[in-house]
């Protein structure tokens, strides 16, 4: 089997992932990574015994597909060269900047054939995954994402940050389209938001709460689902979830079969499948951007 040819643009906290899961896997190549700290790109390149450069341009003739694990503000101009040069392209969350930026990876990616797939690893977690089998018509969506202040994630306040996986997973839930939304934050110890309330009301009547933090002492990341007769509690951290059923008069408790595994290999693996195969990503640029407008959406109102 041909091996697929793969580069990592950016190998700061989440980058560096990227390579180690690139280089465990059989069927891909890490032709190099990219950064422009020389000093980390070869480090990185010195750990997983590939080539450090210091300008992404270098090798897109050399490869077929690339993880972006940059500051957000990079995303577009990176993703676009390499879209260009009909280089197969994972970005981090969230996809862009704006809209505008997004829409035209989209139709660049159709105009030049290539795979575009955005970051959301919440939805390659395996208890997500099991949730499939059990949720069909949420009525009541619960979330808590929240996490200690970390330096490298302000460049975007918390909801671009954090809360975004929370929205991705609840559009991929409810499937309606969202009719209100009230939202509230604070900044504390950035230029953004880093902590938000926000209240979504969808046309089919799914109520969501949606609470993120990133300046938490206590490493939170839950989902609480409600639903006729269900109720069903998930912890991403620990990949578990309890479900509770109303059984003609008693109430069952009973722990959901999950076979854990590690979210960001299976969203890799998933990717150059996808690659292989030209299949449609799990996670699609078009996916991606409707999330993008519900938290850009959420920010507009915090800022009023």
């Amino acid at each position: 089997m041909k091996k697929i040819k793969v580069a990592v643009i950016g190998v700061g906290h989440l980058g560096q992932y990227h390579a180690k899961v690139y280089k465990s896997l059989n069927d891909v190549e890490l032709v190099g990574i990219s950064d422009i700290n020389k000093k980390r790109a070869d480090e990185i390149a010195g750990i997983y015994k590939t080539k450090a450069y210091y300008d992404h341009k270098r090798f897109l003739e050399r490869i077929d597909a690339a993880s972006i694990a940059v500051p957000t503000k990079q995303h577009y101009k990176i993703a676009r060269a390499l879209i260009e040069a009909k280089v197969h392209v994972l970005i981090e969350k969230p996809i862009t900047e704006n809209l505008r930026q997004a829409n035209e990876l989209i139709r660049l990616a159709k105009k030049h054939r290539v795979l575009l797939q955005v970051g959301h690893i919440e939805r390659f977690n395996s208890a997500v995954r099991a949730l499939k089998k059990i949720i069909h018509n949420p009525q009541f969506i619960e979330c808590h994402r929240l996490g200690a202040f970390q330096p490298r994630g302000i460049d975007v306040g918390v909801v671009l940050d954090l809360m975004i996986h929370d929205i991705d997973i609840i559009l991929h839930l409810v499937k309606s389209n969202i009719k209100k939304c009230e939202a509230v934050g604070v900044k504390v110890l950035s230029n953004h938001e880093d902590i938000a309330n926000v209240r979504l009301v969808f046309q089919n009547g799914a109520v969501c709460n949606i609470t993120a933090s990133r300046i938490s002492q206590e490493r939170v990341r839950k989902i609480r689902i409600f639903q006729k007769n269900t109720y069903v509690s998930l912890d991403y951290v620990s990949q578990e979830a309890t479900i509770y059923q109303k059984k003609m008069k008693a109430i069952s408790k009973k722990s959901i079969n999950i076979e854990k595994q590690d979210s960001l290999n299976e969203e890799l693996k998933s990717f150059i499948t996808c690659v292989r195969s030209n299949k449609r990503p799990l996670v699609s640029g078009e996916e991606a951007t409707i999330a993008l407008k519900v938290a850009l959406d959420i920010v507009k109102k915090i800022h009023r």
